[in-house]
């Protein structure tokens, strides 16, 4: 039974506790796109976001088109990548070695001080929703690499990018445990980034809703550091709240070739991330407790 809910944000009706975990980066390497297969053909796994300009895009749209239980998200990308279209194209989103800024942080510098031109921007997500759109795929929703498509001015362009192609739900990336969370532990610039998302995110919920877009109840995701292994996921789960929580992760296969894929070398836990997707743990706990799993194309929050 879906929630939704008006512009106040109060839902009108109860909703069941269920979880779509949804893997980030799929066609960024190989070693994503073999942990995704593994974890939708023997896990929990359902939701994947598909990069458009990555090494190994190709091989993840064939995986994708062998797995009927898996729904593609379109992973917009400006940060930490290279652009579909040519450098005289998109001047202001590269540099000198034709890649885009290496990091979230790298990319709100400049666009705060205006060297970001937005319709450069709109020709580079208009490239990517084509090339991933031309592929018949089973796209259910939009997020982005780093959260950049929630930045303002970016995120009406991709709502209105989603509505050319008839996707109605968008990734809101708000810590579920508020204000609280974001600011909990970690390095100070680290609390600050998290906490002007989750300022960013207040507001660009209020417009998905005015677009007429659909966006889980809740979202989860460890966006600095740490990982949703067994045990992270377990506490979530004892404490799920009601309606739709997506819970991003980052599976892959081998942490130390995984690193090296990112412009900042990440120091992430991508085999946990995997594990945590075939834990016969979760899995018994969910069915327990009657917990699904949901999808983006069901909806949550929105009109």
């Amino acid at each position: 039974m879906a929630v939704r809910r008006n512009g106040t944000g109060r839902g009108v009706m109860m909703k069941k506790k269920s979880i779509l975990l949804n893997a980030d980066d799929f066609g960024r390497h190989p070693a994503i796109n073999q942990a995704v297969a593994r974890a939708v053909r023997g896990g929990i796994l359902r939701s994947a976001s598909l990069m458009a300009g990555e090494p190994a895009f190709e091989e993840a749209v064939e995986l994708a088109r062998s797995l009927p239980n898996l729904e593609i998200g379109i992973h917009l990308t400006l940060v930490d990548g290279k652009p579909l279209l040519p450098r005289e194209d998109v001047p202001s989103l590269i540099g000198a070695d034709g890649r885009f800024y290496p990091s979230h942080r790298e990319f709100v510098r400049a666009y705060l001080s205006g060297r970001i031109h937005l319709e450069e921007v709109r020709l580079e997500l208009s490239a990517q929703f084509q090339r991933i759109m031309q592929e018949k795929l089973r796209v259910t929703h939009v997020d982005s690499h780093q959260h950049v498509h929630i930045l303002p001015g970016i995120f009406p362009i991709v709502l209105k990018l989603a509505q050319s192609y008839r996707i109605r739900s968008v990734r809101i990336p708000q810590a579920a445990g508020g204000i609280r969370e974001c600011l909990a532990d970690g390095s100070a610039g680290d609390r600050m980034a998290r906490f002007g998302l989750w300022l960013l995110c207040c507001r660009m919920r209020r417009k998905a809703v005015q677009y007429g877009f659909y966006f889980p109840d809740h979202f989860i995701g460890l966006i600095a550091g740490g990982a949703v292994d067994e045990a992270f996921l377990m506490r979530q789960l004892e404490n799920l709240p009601d309606g739709l929580t997506e819970i991003m992760i980052h599976p892959g296969l081998d942490n130390t070739v995984l690193s090296d894929c990112y412009a900042h070398r990440w120091e992430h836990d991508f085999e946990g991330e995997y594990r945590c997707c075939l834990s016969s743990r979760i899995a018994e706990f969910l069915r327990g407790k009657e917990i699904g799993l949901g999808s983006f194309r069901a909806g949550g929050s929105g009109l």
